[in-house]
């Protein structure tokens, strides 16, 4: 991760079992595991009360100020629900010489994306490309970017199976410079845009979220980063039906999430209907070519998820 400021990197060590009583509301978190260290701080699994919550803590409180702020405003983004709920903030006052900035927000529990989709099938890429791209388009017009979108900030919670943000801090005002990135899904590292904060910053980082999926351990740029984006992408036959649409990302070609959402559905649409088409002509399912019988399996499970989960969502204009 990098920072367009020179912040430090915090590392405050909290031993599990430790009490943190707020200096202001007295409320008394009892220090569990910790869940992640960042650039800004360090993010604890707390009990409080019999409930568990997430409590980031910091020596850095105007930092810390900027992503309570951040979640208060995703907060006020009516009937949607894109960061952890913000329950409490405070100041842990450890002695007259060291006081921390903390605040405390709701715990997710859940996997991480490439494990849900790698345990539960492909047909996920689809639904979950759909239901991101519908929440970045709430961002947008609340007037942010996302900024250090990637898969280490995302996680997937059950019931119904939903990708949740579990990091705001890269969150940046559109228009101003990306704050916080990770290079790999920089569209500046590769030579593909700047870095303002603009959605495409963040569309170029959601097409490279899933590509990784396939890529685990991810890749060098090269010497030509774009064609070496483009061939790795062609090497994904999972990705065949999203194929014109990431690389419209990735070349910067979506004004906004919501036009990129609208293709994405063009295209599961598309997908299903060929797949109809090809049984139509051959008869049978199993004279499909082996090469396309996945490709249609995935555009009509693709398509039923997206229904089941997500119909409300694509009732809703943009």
């Amino acid at each position: 991760m990098k920072m367009n400021q020179a912040w430090k990197k915090q590392g405050i060590n909290i031993r599990p079992g430790t009490v943190i009583t707020g200096k202001w509301h007295r409320k008394r978190y009892v220090i569990k595991r910790r869940l992640g260290r960042g650039a800004v701080g360090t993010v604890y699994l707390c009990e409080q009360n019999g409930r568990y919550a997430a409590l980031k803590i910091s020596e850095n409180a105007a930092s810390m100020t900027v992503e309570v702020n951040v979640l208060k405003s995703l907060g006020k983004v009516q009937g949607n629900r894109l960061g952890p709920s913000l329950l409490d903030v405070d100041d842990w006052e450890v002695s007259a010489d060291a006081k921390y900035a903390f605040y405390v927000m709701e715990y997710l529990d859940g996997k991480p994306l490439q494990a849900f989709i790698k345990r539960h099938g492909q047909e996920w890429v689809g639904a979950f490309m759909l239901q991101l791209l519908g929440d970045l388009e709430h961002l947008h017009k609340a007037g942010w970017v996302f900024g250090d979108f990637k898969p280490e900030n995302l996680i997937v919670v059950p019931s119904p199976p939903k990708v949740r943000w579990i990091d705001v801090g890269g969150t940046t005002k559109i228009g101003r410079s990306i704050k916080e990135y990770t290079e790999f899904y920089d569209r500046g590292y590769w030579g593909m845009g700047s870095r303002r904060a603009e959605p495409s910053y963040d569309l170029f980082a959601l097409a490279m979220i899933f590509l990784t999926i396939y890529y685990p351990t991810r890749f060098e740029k090269g010497p030509n980063p774009k064609a070496t984006l483009f061939k790795k992408l062609n090497n994904v036959q999972q990705l065949h039906i999203y194929r014109h649409c990431l690389k419209k990302a990735l070349l910067g070609h979506y004004q906004s999430s919501a036009q990129m959402r609208k293709e994405i559905l063009e295209a599961i649409h598309n997908a299903k209907t060929n797949a109809k088409t090809a049984r139509r002509h051959t008869g049978t399912r199993s004279a499909a070519p082996p090469s396309n019988r996945s490709t249609w399996k995935e555009g009509g499970g693709i398509m039923l998820l997206a229904i089941v989960f997500y119909l409300s969502s694509l009732l809703l204009p943009y």
